[in-house]
């Protein structure tokens, strides 16, 4: 579904990306773990068309995107989460779901998307007339995962869902995760410094450091490697 050729992207002088390669199959969650600075948002925001490629390919479903407007992408079935979440604080819970589907001409099928949402979140349909500054910081990553499934995508990109969340609800987040894969057939690609929920729900990863990847494997694999285990695991 989606493949990065020999990426490389910069930050000024800063080589951010050094020929970043990578695969992600239909139906998959791969996760891409790695340090703070590593280039893992670098390498989502390449993806998006927001952080410019100066050399290599990145195709979705076999066509080039890397010169395409983030807006092109999108219409294309790919979206991302932002790290931060970023929904729209004054608007509804609601009026944040409609955002997500601004493309969208179906309207049944919008409607069904929604119902969808508030059965993966059913605390966003008890608030769905709230407006977004009210959510805690769960249920604001909630929404802005719901928000990104109203584009209804074949690829979902997540930057740091866990981030500043509690564990009962980072819990919940990945549980979601897995749900948003197995039933809407999303393919995932997660970026994530908790690696130890990421590989434990990722069918493959890759590891980056100072924007090159060092390392791929399964998720189980990379999960009870020593070094991943030292680097990452706390173990």
């Amino acid at each position: 579904m989606l493949e990065l050729q020999n990426v490389n992207a910069y930050y000024g002088s800063i080589h951010a990306l050094r020929d970043v390669s990578l695969k992600i199959e239909a139906g998959e969650i791969v996760t891409l773990i790695g340090a703070n600075g590593a280039g893992k948002s670098t390498t989502l925001m390449a993806i998006c068309g927001i952080m410019p490629v100066q050399s290599g390919k990145i195709l979705f479903r076999g066509e080039e995107i890397q010169s395409m407007r983030p807006e092109n992408i999108v219409s294309l079935g790919l979206c991302q989460v932002p790290e931060g979440r970023h929904i729209f604080p004054e608007l509804t819970v609601r009026e944040n779901l409609d955002m997500g589907a601004f493309l969208r001409r179906d309207k049944s099928g919008i409607k069904k998307d929604l119902d969808h949402v508030y059965s993966l979140f059913p605390i966003l349909e008890k608030r769905r007339n709230q407006p977004g500054s009210n959510l805690s910081g769960g249920e604001q990553q909630m929404l802005a995962m719901s928000r990104a499934l109203m584009a209804r995508p074949q690829l979902l990109l997540l930057d740091e869902p866990s981030m500043g969340l509690a564990p009962l609800v980072i819990q919940q987040v990945f549980d979601i995760i897995e749900r948003i894969n197995r039933e809407s057939d999303t393919t995932v690609f997660l970026v994530e410094q908790n690696a130890n929920q990421a590989l434990r729900i990722a069918n493959r990863g890759y590891v980056i450091e100072n924007g090159e990847i060092v390392l791929s494997d399964s998720g189980d694999k990379l999960l009870n490697n020593p070094d991943v285990q030292k680097a990452y695991l706390g173990i």
